[in-house]
């Protein structure tokens, strides 16, 4: 009561609690109970909301949000996931079309970065576009990424089911009991407090990086004849069968639908890089530690993804009869991997296992992150009044429980997958589903900042004053919306060709479409939203409060800090 009384002294009608917020924030320092109730009370616009349901903590370190970025980026697609765009495509075709959707996702994060910096709200995408664009936009995008992140959950587990089975004696249990036992670890680590979800995530990317460090020096030696059977690969691969392979047509036709093929699995593979904007509502200090985490994007994608692609194109051959038998059998685990396939036949022992248990990591860990980013997208909606108000309730520990408790329950569909044969043609379904939902999100992120661009235009803020400015906008925007976009209309274009028409794969590859309008449409009508004019976008609410916390600076005593500080 005495917060509650501290806060309301000199409050006027017409601050509406943001004046208020501010003294609030600054003599309560940051991290606090407090704090969080200031921040709350700037949104809902008074304190008795505030008080009445809790709001999110700023729980998540400085090193929680780098290692959050770095390994949100590297989950079971770079494992997995590009197998099949290698054999299909070969290596050159998977180089380029990671390379370009890499140069892409860059571009919508450097966008996402800014925004995210100027207003760090917990879910802010959907808050972004309801605010900057149109209300119906806010919507769709706030239910599409909830929907999307729910399904992507699943496809983890269902990912990490699979890789189980890898071990013989995993096979002689039911897929259900190991689908039951992740669901209970994912949901263990995000139902009590923020900081467990970011120790948790701190931990998996440790390993996901420790791992594809060790892969990438690994590939260079075997390439050099390093390996136990002293062969030097070279290039021989790219050589024969070839760099790009032909996919259902002949000739440059063919390479360019191999190369084009690339994008939708590379698309899945980078799902989930927006995840640090989503936790920049939760982060302590978010104005340093956001910006610090989307300036390395570039170096991460690069690193990552295009030496990865490299790597394995150098390893294994795209005809490769075991990687081939594996992708047709659905081998599982590390069975169908090209890293472990090439590491098999360079005669090196005992990795193959190791691996598959990285792989097993990295399936868990993108399905914790896909468990926090799903609620705190539904949590947003509530923010918005497009969801239920109970939705907003948090625990004392600052988490969202209703939102956690309702996206889990989705995991549950995971079950679908206990038949036999069942986790491979289950997390292949939920794969191209949740790619066209995180394309829609990307194109959404997109045109809020085209239009948040032209708001601080509009309302004379100078970009130039910002903390974080990002380079070359909004002309890079456009590029990487056009791209995305193309994708979207093209990703199916398989279907269409002769012989290959199948009614699932055209639902699978298009109903993201529908849905994503069906959305947008039904709260248009409904509520008539107005799209927002440049003048009259809401770039200030929230802002007051996080404007007046301060975050002490990080001083290294020593050499080793410094260079902790620059890593975390």
């Amino acid at each position: 009561m005495a917060e509650k009384e501290q806060y309301q002294v000199g409050e006027s009608p017409e601050s509406n609690g943001h004046h208020n917020a501010e003294a609030f924030v600054s003599a309560s320092g940051k991290g606090t109970k407090a704090s969080a109730l200031a921040e709350a009370s700037d949104l809902y616009g008074n304190i008795d909301e505030a008080e009445r349901y809790g709001y999110v903590t700023r729980g998540l370190k400085s090193r929680h949000i780098q290692f959050i970025a770095l390994g949100g980026t590297i989950g079971t697609g770079l494992f997995l996931g590009i197998g099949s765009a290698f054999t299909r495509a070969g290596p050159l075709s998977v180089l380029l079309g990671y390379t370009g959707t890499g140069l892409a996702i860059f571009a919508m994060m450097q966008a996402l970065g800014e925004m995210a910096t100027w207003l760090p709200l917990p879910g802010s995408i959907p808050q972004f576009c309801a605010r900057y664009v149109d209300d119906a936009l806010g919507f769709a995008v706030g239910w599409n990424n909830w929907y999307s992140n729910s399904i992507t959950l699943c496809a983890e587990i269902s990912a990490a089911a699979v890789v189980i089975q890898y071990w013989e004696g995993a096979r002689d249990i039911n897929v259900g009991a190991w689908i039951a036992i992740i669901m209970v670890l994912i949901i263990f680590l995000n139902i009590f407090a923020v900081s467990i979800y970011g120790e948790a995530e701190f931990i998996f990317a440790s390993i996901k990086i420790i791992t594809i460090v060790g892969l990438l020096i690994m590939a260079f030696i075997v390439d050099l004849g390093g390996g136990p059977k002293h062969d030097r690969l070279g290039f021989r691969f790219w050589k024969n069968p070839g760099a790009m392979k032909p996919y259902i047509a002949g000739g440059d036709t063919g390479r360019f639908l191999g190369l084009f093929s690339v994008l939708v699995n590379a698309a899945f593979s980078y799902g989930g890089v927006e995840l640090v904007a989503v936790a920049a509502g939760e982060a302590e200090n978010p104005r340093k530690n956001i910006p610090k985490a989307v300036r390395r994007v570039f170096w991460r994608i690069l690193f990552f993804y295009v030496l990865g692609s490299l790597a394995i194109g150098v390893l294994v051959a795209s005809n490769d009869k075991n990687l081939l038998s594996a992708q047709e059998s659905g081998a599982p685990g590390a069975g169908r991997s090209p890293w472990v396939i090439g590491i098999q036949n360079a005669g090196i022992p005992v990795l193959p296992s190791i691996i598959n248990a990285v792989i097993l990591t990295s399936a868990s860990s993108s399905g914790n992150a896909f468990l926090y980013t799903g609620s705190r997208y539904l949590f947003a909606l509530a923010q918005n009044r497009q969801a239920p108000r109970f939705l907003l309730k948090c625990n004392k520990k600052g988490v969202p429980i209703y939102c956690v408790s309702i996206t889990a329950s989705i995991a549950l569909l995971t079950f679908l997958s206990v038949k036999e044969g069942g986790p491979a043609k289950v997390f292949e379904w939920f794969q191209n589903l949740t790619t066209i939902a995180s394309l829609f999100t990307w194109c959404s992120i997109c045109v809020a900042y085209i239009r948040f661009h032209k708001a601080l235009a509009a309302q004379g803020v100078d970009r130039n004053t910002l903390v974080f400015k990002a380079p070359f906008q909004p002309y890079l925007t456009y590029v990487a919306l056009v791209f995305f976009a193309i994708i979207i209309l093209f990703n199916g274009f398989a279907v269409f060709t002769k012989g290959r028409w199948k009614i699932d794969d055209f639902i699978v590859a298009y109903v993201g479409i529908p849905i994503f309008f069906a959305l947008y449409g039904f709260w248009k009508i409904f509520k008539w939203t107005p799209f927002i004019k440049s003048a009259d976008a809401d770039i200030t609410t929230g802002k007051a409060v996080l404007d007046a916390e301060e975050w002490p600076e990080q001083v290294p005593r020593n050499v080793l800090e410094r260079i902790w500080f620059w890593i975390a």
